[in-house]
């Protein structure tokens, strides 16, 4: 253990890495839970257009990558 109180060790999962405090250790299934599959995209979009969308994400409170989802769900729901 380290003087700020953490350990570092290797997790369930392969190639993971944990943190633990002095009171517990990793734990299956802890941690927030996944809504799908992280996939990295490079998109190009005209100024205006990032602009918009920096915009939006301000004003409801949300990531790029929330605000994303929220409108590709909203115009596949339809």
């Amino acid at each position: 253990m380290s003087e700020n109180g953490f350990r570092l060790r290797v997790a369930n999962k392969e190639g993971q890495l944990g943190f633990m405090d002095a009171r517990g250790g990793l734990r299956e299934g802890a941690g927030r839970k996944g809504i799908g599959t992280t996939k990295k995209v490079s998109m190009t979009l005209a100024d205006e257009l990032w602009a918009r969308l920096d915009s939006y994400s301000a004003e409801h409170g949300l990531s790029r990558s929330e605000a994303l989802r929220r409108i590709l769900e909203s115009h596949f729901s339809r």
